[in-house]
């Protein structure tokens, strides 16, 4: 197929079907059955698989509002780090193989009324609050903003900075590994 009829291929679909559009449909499909594949599934390692393909597409959405930064963030912090800190927490603790405990019914209600409660809520506030159809403004609106000065509230010190959010959590996280290890270690003691 050449180019040229291609592109007029292209032009001849409905106004919602930019490649942008399409892209971000397959990215929606991915998290939303993904992350209902991560919460009902009984295999808790094939949770975690499930958690790391929806934060990887939640980096794809980044992207695709050319929010670059945000995706590097997002795939190195969280698809990266905290997925792998799931895993070796699901190796050392629990064996692969094994499947988690069947959840009651009054627990299953309550997690269903909590789903749906939540759902109302974003589609409360979605209505709610105006979206920015003018590509002309919104481009103006990122134009002002420096990712020097994110960088800078990130790994500030002063009021309104966050540095030392940012460290604490890193501290909380080592704390996390420290204690999965030891509670490991004291099952394989028990075990013998």
């Amino acid at each position: 197929m050449e180019l040229s009829s291609y592109l007029e291929y292209l032009q001849s679909l409905p106004a919602y079907l930019t490649p942008s559009n399409i892209t971000f449909f397959i990215l929606a499909a991915v998290i939303l059955v993904c992350g209902f594949l991560s919460v009902t599934t009984t295999k808790i390692l094939r949770a975690a698989t499930y958690l790391f393909f929806v934060l990887v597409a939640i980096a794809g959405l980044y992207l695709l509002m050319n929010y670059q930064f945000l995706a590097a963030v997002q795939l190195s912090v969280y698809a990266g780090g905290i997925v792998v800190l799931f895993v070796f927490a699901i190796l050392l603790i629990q064996r692969i193989g094994e499947e988690t405990e069947k959840i009651t019914f009054s627990k299953k209600t309550l997690s269903a009324i909590a789903a749906v409660s939540g759902v109302i809520l974003c589609v409360v506030l979605i209505f709610s609050y105006g979206f920015i159809y003018d590509l002309n403004y919104a481009n103006q609106i990122a134009e002002g903003i420096k990712m020097q000065a994110i960088g800078e509230t990130l790994m500030g010190t002063d009021k309104y900075e966050y540095l030392l959010p940012f460290e604490a959590a890193g501290v909380l996280l080592l704390a996390c590994i420290v204690g999965s290890i030891i509670i490991a270690q004291k099952n394989k003691e028990e075990k013998k």
